[in-house]
């Protein structure tokens, strides 16, 4: 690995690291409570179950078309306050407002209302929130163009991002509390102002206090006006395969879909085996146990897993932290198999922080890298430089794998013999969901370290890249 150290101007300050930071702990906030706050559409708000399923599923349609259209237009606004910062600012308050907007419902209106109301705001929501989030994540692609630092401020980004992790187990708690609240409706009604209200003041941060490229260093954008709209739409394509064409950001999208993917697959399943294997199906006795075991999970990642992933990068490399952290999770989910015990529920937390390598790497490396596949691509194909529309098409996989994952947990459960109804789940079904909770995750995860082996842009290679795009712009 090259020793050089990172350039002092190249540095980010501390202050623009802790407003990247909150704008990531909205990005995971939002989609943590929406997913919790939409399990009270059932028993709060009375929706059927089918129509609860279409209520989470049809809105994804429209963020899939949305994203990338969103990254193009950031990509290509010329603005004195830059492409990023105006759309953070404005989309933050938009998407706290649309997020409080979207759970004001009355238990007593009828289902049919409540569920066209619902999916009307989901959408205005999820439009709100991509003004905000794909700007967000181009924002961090440029705010420095030094190797390591990239996956520093990624690192730094994820640590504040995972306490929302650490705080949305409990909104079950709060909702479902009769002592707080006089029934479920009004704690998800009075929690959503408080979700909202934290979530605009967090996300105006990056708005206000971080950098982005100067307009002087980005040229060929083009007119986004009504009349170039279908010339817009064609170029959106060609750009599009410009990206899918990027063989090294082939390679983290499609390790990010197999780690996550397999992750979320059996994410529900721990509950269901502290509650069903640990306390043989008594509510009473699980209690806390699985909030505890979430926000141990996003502690341990956010103060032990990134810090080390983050060193480890910088020493090895990027590809090979992601190789070595991914494999160490490996290990960790092989280890709930004597983790989960029913004799000593204590050793759930054993595996804990081997398998935070898993997520905790993710994210950090690959956002990190795909700053430096966004180099790679203005050497290929010029400006104006694209971080918008891959930050859009990557997170569109990240979305597409948990939408699938949704589908295959459903039906790995029903294929280990899961019964909702039944208070105590046999033997042989708890055997079989035990072995799948390990199995997933381990065989995708290990996918991934095959894709990412021939990961090839090093950083001799990507600062090869970086004095090529200098000698280019004619910068000093």
């Amino acid at each position: 690995m090259a020793a050089e150290n990172t350039p002092a101007r190249k540095k980010i300050p501390l202050l623009q690291k802790a407003a990247f930071g909150s704008g990531h702990l909205v990005n995971n906030l939002l989609p943590g409570a929406l997913g919790v706050f939409q399990f009270f559409l059932l028993t709060a708000f009375g929706i059927d179950p089918f129509l609860a399923g279409l209520l989470g599923g049809l809105p994804r349609l429209f963020d899939a078309i949305t994203d990338p259209i969103m990254g193009y237009v950031s990509d290509n606004t010329q603005s004195r306050y830059g492409r990023r910062k105006p759309y953070i600012f404005m989309g933050a308050i938009l998407a706290g407002l649309m997020f409080i907007m979207l759970w004001q419902m009355n238990p007593e209106a009828s289902q049919m209302y409540n569920f066209w109301y619902f999916l009307l705001m989901s959408l205005l929501f999820i439009g709100s929130n991509t003004i905000f989030s794909t700007p967000l994540i181009a924002l961090g692609y440029e705010m420095t163009t030094d190797y390591k630092e990239r996956t520093r401020l990624m690192g730094f980004a994820q640590t504040i991002g995972q306490f929302a992790w650490m705080i949305v187990p409990w909104f079950w708690v709060i909702i479902a509390n009769p002592d707080l609240f006089a029934n479920q409706a009004d704690g998800v009604r009075t929690m959503a102002w408080v979700v909202g209200g934290a979530c605009i003041v967090l996300g105006m941060m990056p708005g206000l206090f971080c950098s982005e490229i100067g307009a002087k260093n980005i040229t060929n954008q083009a007119s986004l006006t009504f009349k170039d709209a279908f010339k817009n739409v064609v170029d959106l394509i060609r750009k599009m395969k410009q990206v899918f064409l990027n063989k090294p950001f082939v390679r983290l999208c499609g390790a990010t879909f197999l780690v996550f993917n397999g992750f979320q697959m059996v994410a529900s399943f721990s509950y269901f085996i502290i509650l069903f294997y640990l306390f043989n199906g008594d509510y009473g006795l699980t209690g806390n146990w699985p909030a505890w075991f979430s926000t141990v999970s996003a502690f341990m990642t956010a103060f032990v897993v990134i810090p080390i992933i983050t060193w480890m990068a910088n020493k090895i490399g990027k590809r090979n932290a992601f190789i070595l952290s991914t494999f160490i999770s490996m290990v960790g989910y092989i280890l709930k198999w004597w983790g989960f015990n029913p004799a000593n529920p204590w050793l759930m937390f054993m595996p804990i922080p081997l398998m935070a390598f898993g997520i905790g790497g993710l994210f950090v490396l690959m956002m990190s890298m795909t700053a430096d596949v966004c180099d790679l691509d203005e050497l290929e194909n010029g400006m104006p430089r694209k971080e918008g529309t891959f930050g859009a098409i990557y997170w569109w996989m990240v979305k597409l794998g948990q939408g699938l994952a949704l589908v295959m947990s459903g039906a790995v459960l029903k294929l280990v013999g899961f019964d909702q109804n039944a208070v105590v789940q046999t033997a042989e079904t708890l055997l079989h969901l035990r072995i799948a909770d390990i199995i997933i995750p381990v065989v995708t995860a290990g996918v991934a370290i095959w894709v990412m082996w021939g990961y090839d842009l090093t950083e001799e290679k990507s600062n090869e890249i970086q004095k090529e795009l200098v000698r280019r712009r004619g910068e000093l």
